[in-house]
């Protein structure tokens, strides 16, 4: 019954932080500038395609019809028109979704395993010349902006080596099919995969390290070392498990934010997905596009952080219910 009651707990935080974005996403949007003055600056709508979106959004109403029209149309998956393309916002976030998951999940995917065991080997040796190597090599990853390491990336394999395309999600023209076409698009997905992977490797390879060295200096470890247990069984059974309760906290969190779009490494590689959404939307005043995407982000990170505070109860008993 108490284990019942966090889960519910945690379930009715998660839909009271949701209602909360929503209200706020009606806000800050409106709090920018009328939208009816904004579809008259945009040159891709004629007047009378202005007038009738007015219309059938309800922007001639006043305020509060207008928020419960809002409410409405969003619980039913209705994120309006955008102004750009004059197409369902809905229709273009799912469009981009797949691509960015794509990116975002080979990355986290590699960083979740290659980070947390760099960070275990450089704990294990601590203060010895591997620490000292791969802590600074993670270090000097963790501190390179993203466009900056991506950009190296593409010099170095698209225009000195010319192994790897350098953008887009496939070759432009190609009439490829079936697995060449999976080929090619995975050819145009390594270089934005792996610019956000080193990123997040070393976020993780630092987090684990530190985790790792509190972890060792704990009682019950020095316990079972002072009991006789074997060191690769203290390491395994006591330490890794315990030391990566705060890891797989920072890596559930990230992989709601890098989900909500990587904006630089999708716009620096021109790849289809969110965060390239995200830049065209805000150079182009896209406000409904700009509204959906911060609601798509929020749901995202708001999911991910409940199943990490549902996992992390599943790691660790004292914290259950």
């Amino acid at each position: 019954m108490t284990r019942l009651r966090g889960l519910g707990g945690r379930l009715l935080t998660a839909l009271g932080t949701l209602g909360f974005v929503l209200v706020l996403n009606f806000v800050i949007f409106r709090a920018m500038g009328d939208p009816r003055h904004d579809l008259a600056r945009n040159p891709h709508l004629t007047e009378e395609a202005q007038n009738a979106l007015i219309k059938q959004r309800g922007l001639d109403q006043s305020t509060w019809v207008q928020f419960v029209r809002y409410i409405k149309d969003t619980l039913s998956g209705d994120l309006g028109t955008s102004f750009i393309t004059n197409r369902s916002v809905t229709e273009e976030l799912l469009n981009a979704l797949p691509n960015t998951l794509v990116v975002a999940g080979l990355a986290t995917l590699l960083a979740s395993l290659a980070g947390p065991w760099i960070g275990l080997l450089a704990a294990w040796k601590r203060g010895r010349p591997r620490d000292t190597v791969l802590t600074q090599g993670a270090v000097v990853l963790y501190s390179m902006p993203s466009f900056w390491l991506g950009m190296v990336l593409i010099a170095v394999f698209a225009q000195w080596w010319r192994l790897l395309p350098t953008g887009l999600a496939a070759t432009p023209g190609s009439t490829a099919t079936g697995w060449a076409h999976v080929q090619d698009v995975s050819l145009h997905a390594v270089l934005p995969v792996t610019t956000l992977a080193l990123g997040l490797l070393a976020q993780y390879a630092v987090n684990m390290r530190t985790a790792v060295v509190d972890t060792m200096q704990e009682d019950f470890v020095l316990t079972a070392r002072a009991i006789g247990l074997a060191p690769r069984s203290v390491r395994r059974r006591h330490i890794v498990r315990n030391a990566m309760l705060p890891v797989i906290t920072v890596i559930g969190l990230n992989l709601g934010f890098v989900l909500g779009g990587a904006i630089t490494v999708e716009a620096l590689f021109s790849w289809p997905g969110l965060g390239l959404l995200t830049m065209e939307a805000i150079n182009g005043k896209d406000y409904p596009m700009l509204q959906g995407l911060f609601l798509l982000s929020s749901v995202l990170v708001i999911t991910m952080n409940l199943a990490t505070d549902l996992l992390y109860g599943r790691l660790d008993p004292r914290i259950r219910g």
